[in-house]
């Protein structure tokens, strides 16, 4: 009788894998350098991407299967009539995804307040509470930045007028008197005046509405919190996946807005310490400013700059007043524009380049909104499409700050792969 095959690579019949068989021999014969583990590594990957691709190929050209173009089509289709629907109700998407975002911020300190005892619908109360504070708190100190401005302008009276003997003396020499300036503002028509009324009005009541509906949401969102535990096992074991990522969406979002508060304090920093090098009064009033208007997208910067500069320019002169111009938009650049993406981007698990392009694509669907909103709506659509699908999370070697989240098991390593969850599911 013939002996039945054995594991011995030696002996004939065996089934060893040539792949395993070339790597024991490989060891064997001397340490495996860098560069051979680097070599083997890519000739796996790539033998296992040829492996997904047969399988892929075999599976869109069954009988009966869609081609690939017309799904990829109707994908196309699907995606730009939602981004159409989202900015017709934009109104209503941003700040209700905004009073999500914050209400997910303040769940631990409920989480915490559950560990220690206090019963779980005051727990909820209080994190809402203190969102509300928060909300409270900004423009409070808002207004104090501004009624600081406001009462301290009267001290530079005759500086005003000092600057503006200057300016007329200035427009002289270019043929410009004081009587032609006032015979130009007198041909200014009043409706176009009352045209920028309007706008400004109008601005202001779309805000006071956008804040009333955040409010509003947090309310609901504060009576919601209380068993929110409960409905996320519930919905683990259906869709468990799915709430994972979900779960992992909120870590994200807490990140974000966390790394949004540290360099926001470091621009207020660098931006008070760049007044007091300047001599500008009330330098610590425009650091407090400026921290504050970090949170504002678009418009923030420049609410954040007018005050300190008009200040500069009564007291310090016209050079001062440049000189901070300079520095605000120097620091904010650097600061927010080129190191900022780069950390929020990998608090939340996405490339720089596609935290800027997000960052340009959300604000244009959702407006001014979609700015400070475009990393945590980013991290929603990544959570939910790429993230819970194991078939799609190839993805993340190109749009995730580490790109071995493609190859992940675990759905919470694809968001956060520093800190494994023994929870997470696959």
């Amino acid at each position: 009788m013939d002996a039945p095959p054995t594991d011995d690579p030696g002996t004939p019949g065996t089934t060893a894998d040539p792949a395993t068989t070339d790597a024991g021999d490989r060891a064997g014969a001397s340490k495996v350098t860098k560069r051979q583990a680097r070599d083997d590594a890519h000739e796996a990957s790539l033998r296992r991407g040829a492996q997904i691709a047969d399988q892929r190929a075999q599976e869109w050209t069954r009988p009966g299967g869609i081609p690939r173009m017309l799904v990829i089509l109707l994908g196309l289709a699907a995606a730009w009539i939602g981004i159409q629907g989202m900015t017709a109700n934009k109104d209503l998407i941003a700040p209700v995804f905004f009073a999500i975002n914050l209400m997910i911020a303040a769940y631990p300190l409920k989480g915490w307040l559950t560990r220690k005892g206090v019963p779980e619908w005051i727990g909820s109360i209080l994190a809402g509470l203190v969102v509300f504070a928060v909300i409270i708190a900004f423009f409070s100190a808002l207004g104090w930045s501004i009624a600081s401005l406001v009462a301290e302008i009267p001290q530079y009276n005759s500086k005003f007028e000092q600057l503006y003997t200057q300016s007329l003396d200035q427009l002289s020499r270019f043929g410009l008197s004081e009587s032609t300036l006032l015979d130009q503002l007198k041909g200014i028509n009043p409706q176009s005046i009352m045209g920028y009324v309007t706008t400004v009005l109008t601005g202001l009541q779309s805000f006071t509405g956008l804040l009333a509906v955040i409010l509003t949401v947090l309310f609901f969102l504060m009576m919601d919190a209380t068993g929110w535990g409960k409905r996320m096992d519930l919905g683990r074991r259906h869709h468990p996946r799915i709430v994972e990522a979900l779960d992992a969406f909120g870590g994200g979002v807490r990140r974000y807005w966390i790394v949004s508060t540290v360099f926001g304090l470091i621009v207020a920093a660098l931006d008070w310490a760049a007044l007091l090098v300047l001599g500008v009064p009330l330098a610590a009033v425009w650091a407090v400013l400026s921290f504050l208007t970090n949170y504002i997208p678009n418009i923030g910067f420049v609410i954040g700059l007018i005050p300190p500069a008009l200040m500069a320019l009564l007291a310090k002169g016209p050079m001062t007043a440049l000189w901070v111009v300079v520095a605000y938009c120097g620091l904010n650049f650097v600061v927010q524009s080129i190191i900022q993406p780069k950390f929020a981007g990998d608090a939340v698990g996405v490339t720089p380049t596609l935290s800027f392009l997000s960052l340009l694509f959300w604000a244009s669907v959702l407006g001014p909104m979609g700015a400070i909103l475009a990393l945590p709506m980013t991290l929603l659509i990544k959570a939910v499409l790429i993230d819970s699908d194991p078939q799609a999370r190839w993805a993340n070697a190109f749009i995730a700050a580490n790109p071995a989240t493609a190859e992940s098991g675990m759905v919470k390593d694809t968001v956060d792969p520093e800190n494994e969850d023994d929870d997470a599911v696959a």
